[in-house]
């Protein structure tokens, strides 16, 4: 199975979102780099809406996320509680 990811730039705002993802995918790895954080996991990689309002304090759309990704790898599933990023089997 391939590996998903994620890049985001590497400033505040991600910072409790990248808690978030790896709140709620367990075997993802990251990889910090100057200008950006690097979340990578086999095959599926889930931000939760829920998790990451939790984490800020307050109400958090998925399409937020546009906000400070950088580029991604995958199949993206996106709605209201969820952005995923997979490849398909």
């Amino acid at each position: 199975m391939s590996k998903v990811f994620l890049a985001l730039q590497a400033v505040e705002e991600s910072r409790l979102i990248v808690e978030a993802i790896l709140e709620d995918n367990p075997n993802a790895e990251v990889e910090n780099e100057s200008a950006m954080v690097r979340i990578s996991c086999e095959g599926k990689l889930v931000v939760k809406a829920e998790t990451v309002s939790e984490k800020i304090g307050r109400d958090w759309d998925p399409q937020e996320l546009q906000l400070v990704l950088i580029t991604l790898a995958g199949n993206v599933d996106e709605d209201y509680d969820h952005f995923t990023i997979y490849w398909e089997n």
